[in-house]
């Protein structure tokens, strides 16, 4: 047996579910229901290490580095829903914020077993995906013991990229090959290991926080709203007339016309409307402040 997972807590029993195929469907879903009200909490105590993290990650991306994932099985599954939701929510290139998994994409919808314990695979990916020292790495694993993601991340770092592993056990192997280790532990699992429960969850919470605030301060939003959006189907171009309403305070049919003339760009039809630029200048004037809104709306109004 090997003494390093039968130590996990992630690997332990559960007391509060022992007896859980014995439960009508209310009592086994009020178990679920209360042991997953614990994980927010787990979450809140590494906040110290997440804000590292979402630091580290904002003076990488600002520079002109790339953001990448890695995991295996339900971690990175988990990695690859958060790296893909980046462009559509932020409007960054699909580039910029990367998920890759154990056993390339068809893990993603097959479990492809074995490929987690493959640590040539994981130092491969590092070289094959292009990671300089740049970027950000970050690992994900449950058991902090996966070796594709172990040595995926003792690559990026030999190669000087920042390094950042999502664990869900204090002591883990991966935390000792990383430069910051965010460990929210949320106990043992309603049924012994299913790590896509607990600790799924609070993983999803953790890069759900990792992404947005390191997007908000590389200013992909004005206040709370998502103005970074392209509008490029009848949704999201109701997202961005009701964006552009809120932002500015006009009425529907204006912000349909300025968003026509920025071409679909929420962010830069509000600038407009803001400060009275034509399109080409308030683009130059976004620019200039690093696609920051706020700041380039402030900057022209106190010129002006």
């Amino acid at each position: 047996m090997n003494e390093y997972l039968a130590g996990l807590t992630t690997e332990k029993i559960n007391p509060a579910t022992r007896t859980i195929d014995e439960c009508t469907t209310e009592q086994m879903l009020h178990l679920l229901n209360r042991e997953d009200a614990a994980v927010p909490a787990a979450v809140a105590e590494e906040i110290p290490n997440i804000m590292e993290a979402v630091d580290v990650l904002h003076a990488r991306l600002r520079s002109g580095g790339r953001m990448f994932y890695i995991g295996a099985g339900s971690s990175g599954r988990i990695g690859v829903l958060d790296a893909s939701e980046c462009p559509p929510t932020f409007g960054v290139d699909p580039e910029l914020v990367q998920g890759h998994i154990a056993g390339g994409d068809t893990a993603l919808r097959t479990a492809v077993e074995g490929f987690e314990d493959n640590a040539e695979e994981g130092m491969a990916l590092i070289e094959r995906i292009g990671v300089t020292d740049k970027d950000a790495v970050v690992g994900i694993s449950a058991s902090g013991s996966a070796a594709f993601v172990i040595a995926a991340i003792r690559r990026a770092g030999e190669i000087g990229a920042a390094t950042i592993g999502v664990v869900n056990n204090k002591g883990s192997k991966l935390g000792e090959v990383c430069d910051i280790c965010i460990a929210p532990v949320v106990g043992p699992e309603v049924i012994m290991g299913s790590t896509r429960l607990k600790a799924g969850s609070a993983q999803k919470l953790v890069l759900n926080m990792l992404t947005t605030a390191t997007m908000v301060k590389l200013g992909k939003t004005y206040n709370n709203l998502m103005v970074d959006l392209k509008a490029s189907n009848k949704k999201l171009q109701d997202r961005s007339i009701r964006i552009i309403k809120a932002a500015t305070g006009v009425d529907a049919e204006t912000a349909s016309d300025y968003l026509a003339r920025a071409s679909q760009s929420c962010k830069l039809a509000i600038l407009m409307i803001e400060t009275g630029l034509a399109a080409s200048e308030a683009a130059a004037s976004l620019a200039r402040f690093e696609g920051n809104l706020k700041a380039t709306i402030r900057a022209h109004k106190q010129v002006v």
